[in-house]
């Protein structure tokens, strides 16, 4: 896929998570929310501030992120389904290694 987010925009796929109850019962996606957490796959340029000049995002490519429930627009692209929001929209950079979770195929 070949998306390149314009200027603060950056591209997140969603990271799913399996759900499952203590007792081993797998809960299906229908009965769940959706997770809001996910990977940077792509990012603009920056944000373009008053004086003409961009200033560089925080995130980068490969960063897990947290967001808002409804932040960004659900975008499909070649069968994957990705959000495309502002970096202003996004709550933080998950740094920790142990926090890093492997988005689903």
């Amino acid at each position: 896929m070949k998306l390149r987010p314009l200027y603060d925009r950056v591209i997140v796929k969603r990271i799913e998570q399996q759900r499952q109850t203590a007792s081993g019962i797998v809960i299906p996606d229908s009965a769940t929310e959706k997770p809001e957490q996910g990977e940077v796959l792509a990012v603009g340029h920056g944000r373009a501030l008053p004086d003409g000049s961009l200033r560089a995002l925080a995130v980068n490519v490969g960063d897990s992120v947290l967001f808002g429930k409804y932040a960004g627009q659900t975008v499909k692209l070649d069968g994957q389904e990705v959000l495309v929001m502002r970096e202003e929209d996004l709550l933080g950079v998950i740094e920790s290694p142990q926090a890093t979770l492997k988005a689903a195929a």
